[in-house]
């Protein structure tokens, strides 16, 4: 029996998220890139779109959704541009080779966008542009989604939660990261809610009538990212839908499938789209690291307000990660329960716990 008090380590993880995907009969390319996209969620704290999807993504493999041995197809290219069609891939799979050939384009021409038709939700946004900022490129992810986000002032689902995620080198440290969805917060962040049974922070999420709520149980639709001045989430969220939608002939938020079902047999047919810059191709690579160092020590370095920490997008991230490497990561009860059932139902042993948690 799984201990829902007893940390795990990342490689457990790691390998029983590997397992498990393959055990549905996903190819390794697929059961690879989901699970590396699942533990960026896990690693670096972003629990709602870490471990706790791999259940959601074992239904989909298994329904027929997701294609477990997809054959992903240059569909047209013109320069540093691309379109990729996924073949109903897993979003992870689609996403990672899509940066792949951003990164080569921006290698050759300075830019490279990759347009990715016909894929499924893929997880944490910020995985992809970090894997270019690894790289020594600016990378820029944008997916749209099943509509779960009201407007600004409405009172009926709309957008999606509808991620844009920026990475950026910097000279000798962790890169730059911005990793945002444009609701006030992902729905799988009131799914884990509703797991802990904790209430959700003030204004991000509204009954049925568009009515706020902090009851995760309540919930029938996110708040748009901004609060009073939820018109600037609502835009960027257009943002999102035009890059990862409209620019790919992909549907629109409210034509997607729901991520939750009941059909788990129709692939979705999302559009994401990813962009790598090469920094050298504007300016000096002295002078743009001289300018990030700058920036980042000017911004860790300014003062705070009582109380408050100063922190560049990403320093929470790395924290998390650091800690985690260390500690391990505690599953959140449903998560701990689902992965015993798939433990038992696949035949794969489920991750060994490093430690308990002790209780004050």
């Amino acid at each position: 029996m799984m201990d829902a008090s007893a940390r795990v380590s990342l490689a457990e993880l790691t390998r029983f998220c590997q397992e498990i995907l393959s055990g549905t009969g996903a190819d390794p390319a697929t059961a690879d890139a989901a699970t590396r996209a699942m533990m960026h969620g896990t690693r670096y704290g972003v629990d709602s779109h870490g471990i706790r999807l791999l259940p959601h993504y074992v239904q989909a493999l298994e329904g027929g959704r997701i294609n477990r041995t997809p054959a992903l197809r240059t569909q047209g290219a013109f320069g540093a541009v691309m379109t990729l069609d996924a073949d109903h891939a897993h979003g992870a799979l689609a996403a990672y080779t899509a940066m792949e050939h951003a990164v080569r384009l921006a290698g050759q021409f300075g830019l490279g966008a990759v347009a990715i038709r016909n894929t499924s939700h893929f997880g944490p946004a910020g995985a992809y542009s970090l894997e270019a900022a690894r790289q020594g490129f600016i990378g820029l992810t944008f997916c749209n989604s099943d509509s779960f986000v009201r407007l600004h002032d409405g009172a009926e689902r709309f957008h999606g939660t509808n991620p844009i995620a920026v990475g950026v080198p910097t000279p000798g440290n962790d890169p730059w990261l911005l990793d945002m969805a444009t609701s006030a917060v992902p729905f799988n962040r009131v799914l884990l809610y509703r797991s802990l049974g904790r209430p959700l922070p003030d204004a991000v999420a509204s009954d049925k009538d568009g009515v706020d709520t902090t009851d995760a149980n309540l919930t029938e639709m996110l708040a748009p990212v901004g609060a009073a001045f939820g018109f600037k989430g609502a835009a960027l969220a257009g943002v999102a839908e035009i890059f990862s939608a409209v620019l790919t002939g992909m549907r629109l938020s409210f034509d997607i499938a729901p991520m939750g079902g009941p059909d788990f047999s129709t692939p979705r047919e999302l559009g994401a789209f990813v962009m790598a810059i090469k920094p050298d191709a504007f300016v000096d690579r002295l002078t743009f690291d001289e300018g990030m160092r700058h920036y980042l020590e000017r911004l860790r370095g300014s003062r705070p307000r009582d109380g408050g920490a100063v922190m560049a997008p990403g320093d929470r991230e790395w924290a998390v990660a650091r800690e985690r490497e260390q500690e391990g990561v505690l599953l959140d009860p449903a998560t701990a329960t689902a992965f015993e059932a798939l433990s038992e139902r696949l035949g794969i042993a489920a991750p060994t716990a490093m430690h308990r948690v002790t209780q004050a």
